[in-house]
């Protein structure tokens, strides 16, 4: 996967696999399918983090697949747009932002102070920042806490 010639970074796809996870699983017959469910922050998803319609079909992991490779992708573009700096950055801090940008969307990176971190390039307080959004639905949520540190150590 590409964006204007950067290719997604395969620990933005680690990442997001790892902290997403196929949810929801319900086996039928031999296959196993993911059905909606409501995120810890309060939205309907389905697969690997894809916001959906409570009202979704299920579906099976090779679609969840697709659905995160798209979803990667919009982030990759948005994160690229936000942050032009991180095309000459190490993949790893590119990879970091991604999945900063694919977990909480491109709004809150647009407006944040992290953002303005990492196109000042001052390293520290990017991972400082990163840690920093830790909360869904109004509480410190320990899956968040982790995947924030992992953000940081590949910040640098």
């Amino acid at each position: 996967m590409t964006k204007g010639g950067i290719a997604m970074p395969q620990a933005a796809i680690d990442l997001a696999k790892r902290f997403e996870g196929f949810e929801r699983r319900v086996r039928r017959g031999t296959q196993i399918t993911a059905v909606p469910y409501i995120c810890p922050a309060g939205y309907w998803t389905i697969g690997y983090g894809h916001l959906c319609q409570p009202d979704h079909p299920a579906i099976t992991q090779e679609q969840g697949e697709l659905y995160l490779a798209q979803d990667l992708q919009a982030a990759l573009a948005a994160t690229l747009r936000h942050c032009p700096v991180l095309a000459a950055e190490p993949e790893n801090r590119l990879a970091a932002m991604v999945d900063f940008t694919f977990n909480l969307g491109a709004g809150r990176l647009q407006t944040s102070t992290l953002r303005r971190r990492v196109n000042q390039r001052n390293w520290p307080e990017v991972a400082r920042e990163l840690r920093r959004w830790i909360h869904g639905g109004g509480r410190v949520l320990p899956g968040l806490v982790a995947r924030r540190e992992a953000n940081a150590r590949l910040i640098g």
